[in-house]
């Protein structure tokens, strides 16, 4: 059944339009950064040149280079790698585990729906950013307690999301005829409710691994993140702040990096929405 809604949607996916493939050539060019820096650039981000420090951008470094003398396009290449894994790190868990809890409250409602739409409620009173920055300042600056604090709030939107889609299938014919024939529960939401319910969360994980690796790189701008010397957009763009005046481009290009890997995600994103609404379930 499920092989068949995917063949149904290829067939009815059609060419692929000018964003989509824009997006694809972004995404890949970006991950050929983080997991091949080296076809981009031979130096080392490590490594220190004070004699050479502050350089405009030129032929031999094509960012410039840092207060350290360090080159700027290799720190920004290098740590392509850093803020991807910390947006899929930070995705991932939180789309699990939102994904399972909006599953149970949504199938069997009662008292687990009636405390997870609480526990939704009080966290959304509060900004996501807001209350990252307080688990953070408990938990301490680091990058184990920035995936820590990112899974205790970003749950509850993949939570919200799989619920109410799941409020949606169990009243379909489709799943009453499971229960005639005597399926478990288990297998009911597993193998029938789930893969027609988390459409809408495979979608905005694909946006929400950008919101997560701007959230990486603000959190490390804040000094609650990722530590220097480690190559890390948010961190490069902190060491450079205070040169603004003099060396922008110490901040601009890891800014424009954040910028182009978002578009690339965002276009990706709609792609991948028109993709999984396409056809109908099998």
């Amino acid at each position: 059944m499920l092989r068949s809604r995917i063949a149904k949607k290829i067939r009815g996916a059609g060419k692929l339009d000018a964003g989509t493939i824009i997006g694809l050539v972004l995404l890949v060019l970006v991950l050929l950064a983080a997991f091949f820096p080296r076809i981009y650039t031979r130096r080392d981000p490590y490594e220190q040149d004070l004699l050479n420090a502050l350089l405009a951008p030129s032929g031999e470094h094509p960012f410039g280079t840092d207060q350290y003398g360090r080159d700027v396009f290799a720190r920004v290449v290098y740590g392509t790698r850093v803020d991807l894994l910390i947006g899929f790190i930070a995705m991932i868990v939180p789309f699990l585990t939102g994904s399972l809890v909006g599953l149970i409250a949504g199938y069997y409602g009662g008292l687990a729906d009636a405390i997870v739409m609480r526990v939704q409620d009080v966290m959304t009173a509060f900004p996501f950013t807001v209350l990252i920055i307080a688990i953070m300042s408990i938990l301490g600056p680091n990058i184990s307690n920035l995936y820590i604090a990112v899974w205790l709030v970003g749950w509850k939107d993949y939570a919200k999301l799989v619920r109410s889609e799941v409020l949606t299938e169990k009243n379909l014919d489709y799943v009453q005829a499971a229960r005639v024939l005597g399926f478990s529960n288990f297998r009911i939401c597993v193998r029938h409710i789930l893969p027609n319910a988390i459409n809408g969360a495979i979608v905005y994980a694909v946006s929400d691994i950008m919101m997560c690796m701007l959230v990486g790189a603000s959190m490390s701008f804040l000094g609650l993140g990722v530590q220097p010397p480690i190559p890390e957009w948010g961190a490069i763009i902190t060491e450079g702040r205070q040169f603004i005046l003099t060396a922008w481009w110490i901040c601009a290009f890891p800014g424009l990096a954040l910028a182009i890997t978002g578009t690339a995600l965002s276009l990706v994103g709609e792609s991948a929405a028109r993709f999984l609404t396409n056809d109908g379930r099998g």
